[in-house]
């Protein structure tokens, strides 16, 4: 409990972080447009930095236990990967219709799952973290996978998309460093021991929030000008932000109830499909569409709204426990959530 009461201390720490990076970056474009050019320069090197920093800290050999549930994983995945982006991408073209740039951003936001800091909020809700450790690899790879399909489907008009130039881009961009950054974290593991790797593996973890932080202010810095100018459209962001969660917080409940899933269960799948994964999403996407910064802002809206939400829902989940009001049977969700804290 300790441990993910850091995390949460650390995940409100991101926000105030994204927020400095956007002041900053703000302040040097507007101020000193030559230094914001030079910080604009360096966006290439900081993407390159993060996407290898967040494929070392992944368990690719973690998606054997995912094998056990297979129906919990067939509900998460179709969850996931069809009606949460069929939903983002809803909300995002009604919200933002006037404005097509932000749509696209909002909808690449909502398209791809978190695979880091959504496990932190399930230990704190009581779910299942030996079952969610599992979903990480499995949701780096599909999103991955499936960002050109997405990205065809869902931005056909506001932005020109070859799928070459995002093959291309996937490969050089991201399979590349996932490669170097597999094999650093299994040669490092065997070369420095368990107990070592683990130290390293949790500063590469505190690590990465600066260097988005570092990207943020690069991307504010070149590009406030144009910003600026649709400054008035954050709102519509924010609402639709808004929005989304509000909706997968009730399809949680649904998926829930249907497929009558033990508390801990309900509590994981609840959070995974809430958590979005806009780091890494930001890296895809300032690489696979260069020159966009109304798209890079919106995912960065989304990033800010996110911690706080994820607050809420763990204490909104806890309570709903608590009065036995969930949907589970107390019985099975108290025995599966030993299973998963043993596991």
């Amino acid at each position: 409990m300790l441990t993910a009461l850091k995390r949460i201390v650390r995940s409100s720490w991101i926000s105030v972080l994204l927020i400095a990076g956007i002041v900053a970056g703000a302040v040097i474009g507007h101020m000193w447009p030559a230094a914001g050019e030079l910080l604009g320069s360096r966006v290439d090197a900081t993407l390159l930095v993060l996407v290898t920093l967040l494929f070392f800290g992944v368990r690719f050999e973690a998606i054997v236990r995912a094998w056990g549930n297979l129906r919990f994983l067939g509900l998460t995945l179709l969850a996931t990967y069809v009606l949460v982006p069929a939903i983002g991408y809803a909300i995002a073209s009604v919200v933002l219709a006037a404005h097509p740039l932000f749509m696209v951003g909002l909808v690449i936001y909502f398209m791809s799952p978190c695979t880091d800091w959504f496990l932190g909020f399930t230990r704190l809700a009581h779910g299942n973290v030996a079952l969610g450790t599992a979903l990480i690899p499995i949701n780096m790879v599909v999103q991955l996978l499936l960002y050109p399909v997405y990205l065809h489907l869902f931005t056909r008009g506001p932005v020109e998309v070859d799928a070459g130039i995002i093959g291309n881009t996937l490969l050089h961009w991201f399979l590349a460093p996932l490669a170097v950054a597999v094999l650093a974290h299994y040669g490092l593991r065997r070369l420095v021991g368990t107990q070592r790797f683990g130290r390293l593996l949790h500063r590469v973890d505190q690590a990465v929030p600066w260097v988005i932080a570092l990207l943020v202010m690069e991307i504010f810095a070149a590009n406030i000008a144009v910003i600026l100018e649709h400054r008035s459209v954050f709102t519509w962001v924010l609402l639709g932000v808004f929005i989304f969660f509000v909706f997968t917080y009730f399809l949680g409940e649904g998926i829930s109830r249907l497929g009558r899933l033990a508390y801990p269960e309900h509590a994981l799948l609840t959070m995974s499909i809430a958590a979005r994964n806009a780091p890494l999403m930001l890296a895809v996407t300032m690489a696979a569409l260069p020159g966009q910064p109304l798209i890079y802002a919106a995912l960065v809206i989304g990033m800010l709204v996110e911690f706080p939400h994820l607050t809420v829902l763990q204490r909104v989940l806890l309570d709903r426990r608590e009065r036995g009001t969930s949907g589970c049977h107390a019985g099975h969700g108290t025995s599966a959530h030993e299973g998963a804290r043993n596991g």
